[in-house]
């Protein structure tokens, strides 16, 4: 085969506007003058960005072009120029949202408003302290059980005894105990596990009508946030015992199951401890939720029911000790 002659090179007319005509030159032509061209550039530029606009091919270079009136009209393929934009971080700003100062100037500047305390990136930094000092008191904590129940409960009351009970049989089982810190059937778990010479943990939250810590906790914080304090009673604990107690008691109570059901958690026994406390919950979960398909048969087997305080620890021991959630008994 013959060598492929060279194709000679065509040079366009500069320059050339976006959607111009491309006049090529022939070897040998001489180029125009330069301003000749740059002139018809500018006039075919601006013709082709702006169809309203007037002009005349005698148009001088740098001359103004007439504004349009009109709204402005791209051809295809063609973007408009980008608008002055400010990076703060992963943030962006543009336009009327762009600072014009620096973080370090408005953290130097005079003291102003304490309102920026209500406003949602400081209550943001609150929650991220409130896990931090959480994780930090209780990174060295021993294995625990949470009891949940009552802040009502009077210390002459049958609940109160089976509460303090509970808490010396966990921890001579090997446990810390873990409670919402408050009075009741939590200072009962509390009480219990300090005279059995076991760790007492309490986690409070701030409430407008409720309590300080009680005198039975060994080692304690008190929460501003349900959900960061709830983290800490599932994070630090290998299972839940849930005597009888009100609204607080049962969002506990139903958060943990999910967290079960859903897989969120594993090998987290849940026992409740009260028969004649629980069975109208159960027999409502079992013919109402259940019996109208809202929930599966085998979500019942998510927890355990007793009247016992060793079968419950019995319950707890067992269910961490294998893959599955014990299967509990008398129902």
């Amino acid at each position: 085969m013959g060598r492929r002659r060279a194709q000679p090179a065509v040079r366009p007319r500069l320059p050339v506007a976006y959607g111009a005509e491309v006049t090529p030159i022939k070897p040998g032509e001489p180029d125009p003058t330069p301003a000749d061209s740059l002139a018809r550039a500018a006039a075919e530029a601006a013709a082709v960005l702006d169809e309203t606009a007037v002009l005349d091919e005698t148009v001088a270079l740098g001359a103004p072009v007439p504004p349009n009136d009109g709204p402005r009209r791209y051809e295809p393929g063609e973007f408009p120029t980008p608008p002055p934009e400010q990076r703060r971080g992963p943030q962006l700003a543009r336009r009327s949202q762009i600072r014009h100062s620096t973080s370090d100037e408005r953290l130097l500047a005079n003291r102003g408003s304490g309102d920026f305390t209500h406003a949602d990136p400081w209550r943001v930094l609150r929650i991220q302290s409130e896990f931090v000092e959480g994780f930090d008191l209780l990174a060295d904590l021993p294995r625990a059980v949470t009891v949940f129940g009552s802040a009502r409960v009077p210390r002459d009351h049958p609940d109160y005894e089976v509460g303090r009970r509970l808490g010396a049989a966990l921890v001579e089982a090997g446990f810390a105990v873990i409670t919402g810190g408050g009075p009741g059937a939590m200072e009962a778990a509390n009480r219990g596990a300090q005279e059995a010479g076991g760790l007492s943990v309490g986690l409070g939250i701030e409430l407008p009508f409720e309590q300080k810590l009680n005198d039975w906790v060994d080692l304690g914080v008190s929460f501003r946030y349900f959900f960061v304090r709830k983290t800490m009673f599932v994070k630090y604990a290998e299972a839940f015992v849930i005597l009888p107690g009100g609204l607080g008691t049962l969002d506990e109570l139903f958060e943990a199951l999910t967290l079960v059901q859903t897989g969120k958690v594993r090998r987290f026994p849940v026992v409740l401890l009260g028969t004649d406390y629980w069975r109208g919950l159960l027999d409502w979960l079992r013919g109402t939720v259940v019996g109208t398909a809202r929930m599966k048969d085998t979500d019942l087997d998510l927890f355990s029911l007793t009247d016992d305080v060793d079968e419950a620890v019995r319950l707890v021991v067992d269910g961490i000790a294998s893959s599955t959630p014990p299967q509990p008994r008398g129902r």
